[in-house]
């Protein structure tokens, strides 16, 4: 078994490929999503398996540092602020 991270900066680009991933598979979803203010449930089933996975990969410090949920804030949703939406 592979030694878990325990480095936050490798946490945080761990998590930062795990999220980056999703909008590449996702970015339909994530577009109607954010259109409709609906992003975190048309996109929930998504998100708890990259959490699931992040938190397989790091020990319970790193994950209790909510690195995942940041990179999902700022890869999923900072970036898509051009997108017409109701919540901005």
């Amino acid at each position: 078994m592979a030694k878990l991270i325990d480095n936050p900066d490798r946490a945080r680009r761990l998590a930062r490929a795990i999220a980056s991933d999703l909008v590449v598979f996702n970015e339909a979803k994530i577009l109607e999503g954010i259109s409709n203010d609906t992003l975190f449930q048309v996109m929930n089933a998504d998100i708890e398996e990259g959490r699931k996975l992040f938190k397989s990969r790091v020990t319970e410090e790193v994950f209790a540092r909510n690195i995942y949920d940041c990179a999902i804030v700022n890869v999923l949703v900072k970036n898509k602020g051009k997108i017409k939406s109701k919540i901005w």
